[in-house]
């Protein structure tokens, strides 16, 4: 097969030189009215962000109310908070969030919400601050203005480490019968989640020592206690629900105190034999886990109790058993495992943070040695950032974070977020474990836009992220699938440039990755996606139809090597984990990879798991508007041809210039110049190639081909040429012939060049 990647082709030459987050597009309009109808055949992006496209609060959205808007002075004043001072701020910080919490938030709204201003200056903090005020802005004077230093105190560090010593050991973290893993993903400078204590663990909790009191904290308790076990849907014995259904059945004893129209569930479909197999992650010697590894949250749209049913607001994505061996399967590890409709019991919503930078202390540490380096420098301080776990409807813009303990904004079960214009700049830790990402897990229906990332080791969606947006961004590191059923991802319009220093084996101490093991083979190119042989171990594989379009991505492949050009046709619409009607796992030869390492510049178009035989002409399948020009709408496929009326005469010319000459082949503009006196309102160019020669990839044009002979016509933006305009299209060639015969519109063209 071919390759993926441009080998040689496309270089960035002036990429080294460009300014930190030139790529970023920041300030893009994102509003409801700038989105594109969903693209027939596409997932529906439309509702992705806050609140489902609505834009981000504005002044007119906060409280008037003098107790709800806390200023500078005030924290000062009242809470003792005052920059500069060397004082230990995180206790007022957190009475302030607290008083918001108990005096507005129980009659706040998205359009009613409260504001704590910090001040310009410098913060000290010493533990995690718990952000559960629902309808909160923390307004900072400035990404550079407010800084908040986080020095994670004796009682916040993690005291319990692996036996290797390399990562904090969540298993042996333990109180009762409460473990850390209870508090995935871990600590943060922010928590925005619930504190609630379920009943059940109200004694344990009282009994436990203040470094663990947080075990017991949090709705991933309060949840998991809610969930409801489910029962066959009419007609079906082994499923509650299909996919495409939005009506799932309850089992019918459940108790539906905490299920309300309007709030929130979990669907978590437990894993099953058939499940992993689909995955082609069977055959290894890593256990299958009874768990929930395909999940959503969604709104309930309608409650039936007397058939104890709940409708909810999108077609589910996926089938639901009704255990983990109701399909068929037999059980994993002896035991059968139930799927779950879990009500979120107390979920935090509509809370964002604004224009503020924090980092994490850590003396005695060289910031310089973190760069590349892809493991643990200090075990024991693996905070977060921002951590949002069970909220919704939240955002973080304009924030800049350095050198985190790990991820510097993070999810785990959380729902239309928007992540815009923010600058995160390294972790203490990017190794064993799974840390130093820009990270989003179990989120679903989210936009990430106009930020920069440097120094950290992947930006990651995994564990079943769906229906996320990724536009716009500036990274360098990989955009990477990491497995887990994560799904109907879109990526656009994102500068991706992957140097040969970002790889695992870029490492000095507690290296390896998430599920054990040591370093990748990989070279980390542009794009990682999770193999189900190797991602069972953490996850399973990637799911179906993860979407890359009009992305600028290279690849460095060597020590001062060139950056090679990475999915390089703009007009491409590659859906990974797809074969045009159903998933399909990524294989060579019709034999499934065994995992992306060494494999990441194989061709797997033509039926291999990448479906690439959409096209769109558009910058955009988000954005009906990119920048600030309008940008057309119109969708093609390669296999369909656009019907145009040429103008008559010679006076519409086109000319063809190579752009990039590479050892295989080259690339090309096509320039089309309308002389007449009057617009266009359509044009066909043709030529022809010597054998040995083909064209590889077209854009901003329809193609067609009958043997050596090419065939362009314009596609919906370009077709009407004003008198003494010119437009382009343009294409790449596979082999060194150049075209003969060509035609604009029946006339000879000015030449190939």
């Amino acid at each position: 097969m071919g390759s993926l990647a441009a080998a040689g082709a496309a270089v960035l030459v002036n990429a080294a030189d460009a300014a930190p987050g030139a790529g970023a597009l920041t300030g893009l309009n994102t509003s409801a009215a700038n989105r594109r109808a969903p693209v027939s055949g596409l997932y529906d992006w439309s509702r992705a962000g806050y609140r489902g496209g609505a834009d981000l609060p504005g002044a007119g959205e906060t409280n008037p109310g003098a107790a709800c808007q806390i200023t500078a002075a005030e924290l000062a004043g009242q809470f003792g908070v005052r920059p500069d001072d060397g004082v230990d701020d995180s206790t007022g910080l957190q009475s302030a969030i607290d008083t918001i919490k108990s005096t507005c938030s129980p009659t706040a709204s998205y359009t009613k919400l409260s504001l704590i201003t910090l001040p310009a200056g410098e913060l000290g903090v010493s533990r995690e601050l718990h952000v559960d005020a629902d309808y909160l802005i923390v307004r900072g004077a400035g990404k550079s203005a407010t800084r908040i230093v986080y020095q994670p105190d004796a009682t916040t560090l993690y005291d319990t480490l692996t036996e290797d010593g390399s990562d904090w050991d969540e298993d042996g973290m333990t109180s009762g019968e409460g473990k850390g893993g209870w508090l995935w993903p871990g600590r943060g400078l922010f928590r925005v989640q619930s504190r609630a204590v379920h009943p059940a663990y109200a004694s344990a909790y009282a009994a436990a020592p203040a470094n663990r009191k947080d075990i017991f904290e949090g709705t991933v308790n309060a949840h998991w206690k809610s969930g409801l076990k489910l029962r066959a849907k009419p007609g079906e014995t082994a499923y509650s629900a299909r996919q495409g259904d939005k009506v799932v059945h309850l089992a019918s004893g459940a108790d539906l105190t905490n299920v309300v129209v309007g709030g929130f569930v979990n669907i978590r479909a437990a894993n099953s034999v058939k499940f992993y197999e689909q995955q082609k992650a069977t055959g290894t010697g890593f256990p299958l886990l009874n768990m929930h590894m395909r999940a959503q949250i969604f709104t309930i749209a309608a409650v039936d109790s007397a058939n104890r049913t709940i409708t909810v607001d999108k077609p589910l994505e996926y089938d639901v058993p009704i255990t983990s061996t109701s399909d068929g399967s037999a059980p994993i590890d002896g035991a059968v495992y139930d799927s779950k409709a879990a009500p979120l019991v107390d979920p935090v919503v509509g809370v964002g943070f604004e224009d503020f930078g924090f980092t994490q202390a850590m003396p005695g540490l060289d910031q310089a040695q973190s760069v590349d380096d892809y493991g643990n420098m200090t075990p024991a301080a693996e905070m977060h950032g921002i951590v949002f776990k069970w909220a919704a409807n939240s955002w973080v813009r304009g924030v800049k974070a350095e050198m985190t303990g790990s991820h510097p904004i993070v999810t785990e079960e959380a729902k239309n977020l928007q992540i815009v214009d923010n600058e995160l700049d390294g972790a203490w830790n990017k190794g064993k474990g799974g840390n130093g990402y820009f990270r989003g897990s179990r989120v679903w229906d989210s936009l990430y836009a106009g930020n920069t990332s440097r120094n950290l080791r992947h930006f990651t969606f995994q564990w079943s992220a769906s229906g996320n947006v990724v536009l716009g961004n500036d990274f360098d590191s990989d955009l990477n699938l990491h497995g887990g059923w994560e799904r109907n991802n879109l990526f656009e319009l994102n500068t991706v440039r992957v140097s040969y220093a970002h790889r695992s084996a870029n490492c000095r101490a507690n290296c390896g990755e998430e599920g054990g093991g040591g370093p990748d083979n990989s070279n980390w190119f542009p794009v990682w996606w999770a193999a189900g042989q190797k991602a069972v171990k953490w996850s399973g594989a990637s799911g179906p139809r993860n979407v890359f379009f009009n992305n600028t991505m290279t690849k460095q492949t060597a020590t001062g090597g060139p950056f090679n050009a990475y999915l390089p046709d703009h007009t491409k619409v590659y859906q990974f984990g797809w074969n045009g009607t159903g998933y399909q796992h990524l294989d060579i030869a019709g034999t499934p990879i065994a995992d992306w390492a060494t494999n990441e510049q194989r061709d797997y178009t033509g039926g291999h798991g990448v479906d690439a035989t959409r096209s769109d002409t558009a910058a955009s399948l988000f954005l009906s508007s990119v920048g600030t020009g309008p940008t057309t709408t119109t969708t093609t496929s390669t296999t369909t041809t656009t019907t145009t009326t040429p103008p008559s005469g010679a006076c519409v010319t086109a000319k063809i210039t190579r752009t990039s000459v590479w050892s295989s082949g080259y690339g090309a503009d096509v320039a089309v110049t309308n002389g007449c006196a009057t617009a266009t309102t359509g044009w066909t160019v043709e030529f022809d190639l010597p054998a040995g020669t083909t064209v590889s990839s077209s854009w901003s044009s329809v193609r067609t081909q009958t043997g050596q002979h090419y065939r362009f016509t314009n596609v919906g933006f370009n077709g009407a040429v004003k008198p003494g305009a010119t437009t382009t299209f343009g294409f790449n060639a596979a082999g060194a012939g150049l075209p003969s015969g060509c035609t604009v519109n029946g006339t000879t063209c000015g030449g190939t060049r």
